[in-house]
């Protein structure tokens, strides 16, 4: 990953391909949306599993904790590299601690822990905007060099 890599400021109107995360249906919807998104750029298996995986968590979290959102899904291009930028965007409470919530095993909700950290580790970028009272979004990305 990256320090300097920061998410695309795409908009729905440049292009995003934005998606609701208010139902478990939704989060169906998303992953088979990934998945063909990946299988067009020409990812392999391994990528897509890992990517589709994130997304996943990304959703459940952005439904069980932010209350319902929305994923939006960039085809981007860095330097000699492209790739597909996820971000899941909610109006939660926020999170408090941001170290901590990545940690393994914490939780807020008695899931397992593994969500963002486990995300974080299945994508080539990460990044979170947080705070408490202001909402979530989180961002990841994966590259491809063609």
């Amino acid at each position: 990953m990256s320090p300097a890599w920061q998410p695309s400021r795409a908009t729905a109107r440049e292009g995003a391909q934005v998606l609701p995360l208010l139902s478990d249906e939704d989060v169906v919807r998303l992953r088979r949306q990934v998945r063909d998104s990946m299988v067009a750029m020409g990812f392999g298996l391994i990528e897509q599993t890992k990517i589709i995986t994130a997304a996943s968590e990304l959703a459940r979290n952005t439904l069980r904790y932010g209350g319902g959102g929305e994923a939006r899904i960039v085809h981007v291009r860095e330097g000699l590299r492209q790739g597909l930028e996820l971000s899941f965007v909610d109006a939660g409470p926020g999170i408090d601690d941001i170290s901590l919530a990545l940690s393994d095993g914490y939780t807020s909700g008695g899931g397992l822990g593994l969500g963002l950290g486990g995300a974080k580790r299945l994508a080539d970028a990460f990044h979170i905007d947080t705070a408490p009272g202001s909402g979530t979004t989180v961002t990841i990305a994966k590259w491809k060099l063609f």
